[in-house]
């Protein structure tokens, strides 16, 4: 063989090889980087599992790899912390659902593209709890207000983290090392890429989340969100402004009720068409970016509105007392049937009229409808989605599940519906959100004992966006009539 055919033979043997590296190469970046694997099946066999930990697709750009999720309370529990004071207990110090028995919280999902990341779907700010007492275990209602989870500061301690020096390779991997076995391509991942680009996008999220640091803008608390004002800086990018409205979570069950060609509108101010737009964008919303598979983020959207349109409101779960009840239906007939139950119910009622706090309404305005309608629609989807309009008012709720609906009012500034049935001064000026106890007399949450100020969130009603104002309506009934009112209320 002649020198320069053994040559060209080498060539072509080391052109083979390098081939079939970048070959393999490509296949392991694939498969340990981007290929999506299923959810386990336990995860949809039912509805509510489906609900509570099925992916809607957020783990593209808003997940969080697996491992960096699991380790950052070990590194940083000093980052937990609510009205200024430290919380013991990893994740569950931000007041978040969790069973018994179940890796990651109520609202919490886990699905490999590529690696395992954790990102959240609808349960987590759909999902509430109670307990009947002190001691006894919380039961989980799927569709109420997530009133006990703290949000506002969930996406603090994400951001806090990594603007930590100490959110590095050296110090995450070696805690990673601790709690499992990485195979070395995940190592080399973790060290070389994964960790430092999670870095970038958890640094990239504080700019968009600014406001959240103002100091003239109030903690939301457990419960809260300022929906809005996420849309317009995490959605459609808006500068940032001097709004400030957080409101409750709002309860989703039984969502046919509310009807498009009557007039009804959704969420507290009736910024929303209907309930598939609502569901479109609270999903959109949690994605960050517009969805990586359309047509597979599409039936999860008409899986949920299906799901969440039939839904039923939970039953009240202590005793009635039937006859104060039917004294209360007539008492509910004379003073409350007029809004809440009748043509205005699902309908905005004019703020002059109800006379509420206003931040909510001021978070919002046309323009900001007009250019998240088109951002929707860039991403090709369609749905009747945001009312082009200034707002005006608040929309009148429907009742069903009231019980657990607390606290009240669209910025949950009233703890209990006997407070609500009280004038302005004589409403709690000061209370704690986010315990779970349920107090049967009052109709609402456990607020002002040693526990409930040691568990839950300080709020002042005296705080920007904060007013108890408004919504008198009832306030001079006499104590019978209340007390009759309240039962009846417990069996809607």
């Amino acid at each position: 063989m002649s020198t320069r055919n053994s040559r060209k033979t080498w060539f072509t043997v080391i052109g083979l090889a390098v081939l079939l590296i970048v070959v393999i190469g490509a296949i392991v970046a694939y498969d340990r980087g981007f290929r999506e694997h299923p959810q386990p099946a336990w995860v949809t066999a039912t509805p509510e599992t489906r609900f509570k930990y099925g992916s809607i697709g957020a783990e593209h750009d808003a997940g969080v790899p697996y491992w960096i999720f699991y380790v950052l309370p070990r590194i940083f529990p000093e980052k937990l912390s609510q009205d200024g004071r430290i919380v013991p207990g990893g994740y569950a110090a931000l007041g978040v659902p969790w069973e018994m028995g179940q890796e990651l919280p109520v609202g919490f999902t886990k699905k490999t593209i590529g690696f395992p990341r954790v990102a959240n779907n609808c349960a987590v700010c759909h999902t509430t709890s109670y307990r009947v007492s002190p001691d006894a275990n919380p039961v989980f209602v799927i569709g109420g207000p997530a009133h006990t989870t703290n949000v506002e500061g969930f996406f603090r301690y994400l951001i806090d983290c990594a603007k930590d020096p100490r959110f590095n390779a050296d110090i995450l991997m070696a805690e990673i090392n601790r709690v499992t076995n990485l195979d070395p391509i995940d190592k080399l991942l973790y060290r070389f890429f994964i960790i430092p680009i999670t870095k970038q996008r958890l640094l990239e999220r504080e700019a968009q989340f600014a406001w959240i640091y103002r100091p003239d803008f109030p903690d939301w608390g457990r419960g809260r969100d300022d929906a809005m004002n996420l849309t317009k800086y995490f959605m459609i990018r808006a500068p940032m402004d001097d709004t400030y409205g957080p409101t409750d979570m709002p309860s989703v069950w039984n969502l046919k009720k509310y009807v498009w060609e009557k007039g009804h509108r959704l969420n507290y101010a009736g910024d929303s068409q209907d309930a598939y737009s609502v569901v479109m964008d609270s999903a959109l919303g949690l994605l960050g970016a517009a969805p990586a598979h359309k047509d597979d983020f599409l039936q999860q959207v008409k899986w949920l509105h299906a799901y969440l349109s039939e839904l039923l409101p939970p039953k009240y779960p202590f005793p009635i007392d039937e006859s104060k009840a039917a004294a209360g239906k007539a008492v509910f007939a004379a003073e409350c049937a007029r809004c809440h139950a009748s043509e205005l119910t699902g309908r905005p009622l004019p703020l002059n009229e109800v006379g509420t706090d206003r931040g909510r309404l001021d978070s919002w305005n046309k323009g900001a409808a007009i250019r998240a309608n088109q951002v929707v629609k860039d991403m090709g989807l369609d749905r009747r989605g945001l009312v082009e309009e200034d707002l005006q008012g608040y929309v009148v709720s429907f009742l069903d599940g009231i019980w657990l609906k607390a606290p009240y009012l669209h910025n949950g500034s009233v703890p209990t519906l006997r407070d609500l049935l009280e004038p302005v001064a004589q409403r709690p000026k000061v209370f704690w959100r986010g315990y779970d106890v349920y107090d049967p007399i009052k109709v609402g949450f456990v607020t002002d004992t040693p526990e409930a100020q040691r568990v839950g969130t300080r709020f002042d009603t005296r705080s920007r966006a904060g007013g108890n104002q408004g919504h008198e309506f009832g306030s001079q009934l006499s104590g019978t009539d209340k007390t009759a009112l309240l039962e009846y209320l417990k069996t809607l």
